[in-house]
């Protein structure tokens, strides 16, 4: 049986998240020095429903100095990976104002530092409220850090890129 192709782009705030999910996912591996990526591809096969599928991995640059870059990694793309960091409200309202058109809660030092700035950590419901106002198919939550939930993200990520091909839609789903 031939594999199936599908391109995933993941974008979101410089420093959230969006390469170690990728490498947790594709290496196992979390890389524990933090270099910023102007632009990154890995390629990683996964099963989901009893279909192999090659995943394309983009790694985008989040940061604004790579805004007209970025664009020239979007075309064929089959679905985008929107992320934000829970220890960042910003990154979560950024998902609304600029990428549409571990769990640290509880963490004394996240919640202090979040403090300092008159925040709070993103709680589930706030996440779950953005996924809905823009349509995402799902929102999920992991953690590239502790490998949880990874797995899950990119199997759900990957169905729905097969759902969008069957559906012969134009464009591609945001998750």
């Amino acid at each position: 049986m031939a594999t199936i192709r599908r391109k995933l782009v993941i974008v979101g705030d410089g420093a959230c998240g969006k390469t170690c999910l990728l490498i947790v996912f594709s290496k196992d591996d979390f890389p524990e020095v933090y270099v910023p990526t102007v632009f990154e591809n890995y390629v990683a096969d996964i099963e989901v429903d009893q279909r192999q599928v090659e995943l394309a991995l983009w790694d985008t640059a989040g940061q604004e100095d790579y805004d007209r870059l970025r664009p020239l990694s979007y075309p064929d793309t089959n679905v985008i990976l929107m992320c934000f960091s829970i220890d960042s409200p910003d990154s979560l309202e950024n998902i609304i104002e600029k990428w549409t058109p571990e769990d640290l809660r509880n963490d004394p030092q996240t919640v202090k530092e979040l403090a300092k700035n008159k925040q709070e950590p993103v709680n589930s419901e706030a996440a779950q409220a953005v996924a809905q106002q823009i349509g995402a198919y799902a929102y999920l939550e992991c953690s590239a850090k502790f490998k949880e939930g990874v797995q899950e993200v990119f199997e759900t990520a990957t169905r729905a890129a097969l759902q969008q091909k069957t559906k012969k839609r134009k464009g591609c789903s945001a998750l």
